[in-house]
């Protein structure tokens, strides 16, 4: 049995591979289109992707429309027939800006997470831009399946199952992932797909499993249990292609099991990142904050630990010290950078060899 294509409505990737989204400026167009040319779908993160752009300190918003349709069109003319996708964050300020943004530019497929993408269906109304919201729960799933279709008479077309191994905020509380009450991500996948099915056209949504996904095997076994696809995130930093500065990817490469922590975000969900020395730092005080970008929602300067933004630029840019690498749990099994191309393909042998038992 050969590896089966993802199917979302009229979008079919030869290759059931969503290369995950990184914030910020983790995926933008290099490794967006990059996984795109090999069959998988790329994805951009829409995170302050404006960082670069001028007048990003003064109009955060503004600069950050402006980078997205940059990365878009960048990524469009490197990949004129592969799959592109965006990841907006629902607790972005400008979240419907950003979505409207992306739809001019025509993206293939938006995806939505932190917190329920409530009116995203309207946004996309007569459009041909796929929606996908995540989720972490079979009960979140049917919440918004059943809001779009009361609302308006759409149903999502491809859900994200996210699980506690993934990297970055975790739409789970920090007790539960700290005493591992949280069932393992194959429980969550099947009570997904069982929550879809009572919906008109739920039995065929794809579902998308994601969180700490890593080799083939990994692939084939949730293909086994009736993912259409998954999500990798971590695997596709440690590539040539991938956005971030090197010494963000050789951070990766160097990280140890014991390096990679849970950690408390700004605003209110738990993170998993790398405990180096702007963590370490962290948990003796506070980091001043000297700017507010305005962001995210329900972040609040008066009393944050620190900048998540200001973190995780500082990241991208190089500057470990004084910067947040998200990290998914398997991150430490990482031992070399090699292309997107020999990371798909190696992929692919692995899942057909597994699909053959």
């Amino acid at each position: 049995m050969n590896i089966p294509p993802l199917r979302i409505g009229n979008l079919v990737a030869p290759i059931p591979i969503i290369q995950g989204a990184m914030g910020v400026g983790v995926s933008l167009s290099s490794l967006a289109s990059a996984v795109a040319n090999e069959g998988g779908i790329g994805v951009i993160s829409g995170v302050q992707i404006g960082f670069r752009e001028d007048g990003f300190e003064t109009n955060n918003d503004e600069a950050n429309v402006r980078g997205l349709k940059k990365e878009i069109r960048r990524a469009r003319e490197l990949s004129p027939k592969g799959i592109l996708g965006v990841n907006l964050l629902v607790a972005i300020n400008n979240y419907k800006d950003m979505v409207k943004a992306a739809v001019e530019e025509k993206i293939d497929l938006i995806i939505s997470g932190a917190g329920l993408p409530t009116e995203l269906p309207m946004l996309v109304k007569n459009t041909s831009t796929k929606i996908a919201p995540i989720v972490s729960s079979g009960k979140a799933a049917a919440l918004i399946t059943k809001l779009w279709q009361r609302k308006f008479d759409y149903t999502p077309d491809m859900v994200i199952v996210e699980g506690p191994e993934a990297g970055g905020h975790l739409g789970f509380s920090m007790e539960d992932l700290e005493s591992k009450t949280i069932p393992p991500l194959t429980e969550i996948v099947k009570e997904v797909i069982e929550a879809l099915k009572p919906f008109k056209g739920g039995a065929d949504i794809p579902v998308v499993a994601a969180g700490g996904i890593y080799t083939g095997k990994d692939i084939a076994d949730y293909l086994k249990i009736g993912a259409a696809g998954v999500q990798m995130a971590t695997r596709f930093v440690a590539t040539h292609e991938c956005d971030a500065d090197p010494s963000y990817k050789e951070a990766y490469i160097d990280s140890e099991f014991e390096d990679i922590k849970l950690v408390k975000s700004p605003v209110g969900m738990p993170g998993r990142a790398i405990r180096n020395p702007f963590i370490k730092a962290l948990e003796k005080d506070n980091i001043p904050i000297n700017k507010c970008y305005n962001c995210l929602r329900p972040c609040n300067p008066a009393d944050s630990p620190y900048c998540i933004s200001t973190a995780l630029i500082n990241a991208v840019k190089g500057d470990l010290e004084k910067g947040l690498i998200f990290v998914g749990q398997n991150a430490y099994k990482l031992k070399e950078i090699v292309s997107v191309k020999e990371l798909m393909q190696q992929l692919v042998e692995e899942t057909n060899a597994s699909l053959a038992y």
